[in-house]
């Protein structure tokens, strides 16, 4: 009877081998991205595979470098190549003509004192001086105004309250002031 008990036991012993492994072979591999795969002990344990159906190898994706925006290009830059020749198309797109523009690091007009200055004479209509504290746009501005062949007699700020100084609202604001005075075009 030991016998036949011993028998029975491993009978038994096979049975769940067997049907483990036909479990196993059956599973063997979904078609879809995960896999499960029996531990040592025969505990099934699930883990995700990532399949690259296509073969190719990885390639970095590399974003192309965005142009610094002109406003945080350097000061003389910004001034010599974007706004002097934006300023001067824009007048000159009124029918007024220029007869110098530039920038030079001098006396700021009526105060007197050191900074970074664009004068602009536009030709029979005025001059003006659009003064920069310090070589950044960011810095304190002013502007002064005059007619032909005379000094300016005020000095106002400009820009003040803007937080960003854009070239299109420097150019927009300049105008603005020679519009104002009535110098580039009736109110």
């Amino acid at each position: 009877m030991e016998e036949n008990l011993d028998k029975n036991n491993e009978v038994n012993k096979e049975i769940p081998d067997k049907t483990t492994k036909s479990n196993s072979e059956e599973i063997k591999e979904p078609k879809s991205e995960k896999a499960i795969i029996l531990d040592k002990n025969g505990d099934s344990a699930t883990k995700i595979a990532i399949k690259n159906e296509i073969n190719t190898p990885e390639k970095p994706i590399t974003k192309p470098k965005k142009e610094l925006p002109v406003e945080k290009k350097p000061f003389q830059e910004f001034i010599n190549l974007h706004l002097i020749p934006s300023l001067t198309e824009e007048i000159n797109q009124r029918g007024l003509e220029i007869n110098n523009i530039n920038l030079t690091n001098t006396n700021r007009p009526i105060a007197g004192d050191k900074c970074w200055v664009i004068n602009c004479e536009i030709k029979d209509t005025c001059n003006f001086w659009l003064s920069f504290e310090k070589d950044d746009i960011s810095s304190l501005k002013s502007i002064s105004l005059s007619k032909p062949n005379q000094k300016p007699s005020i000095i106002e700020s400009f820009l003040i309250d803007e937080k960003r100084i854009t070239l299109k609202l420097i150019i927009s604001r300049v105008l603005q002031r020679l519009n104002g005075q009535k110098l580039i075009g009736v109110n």
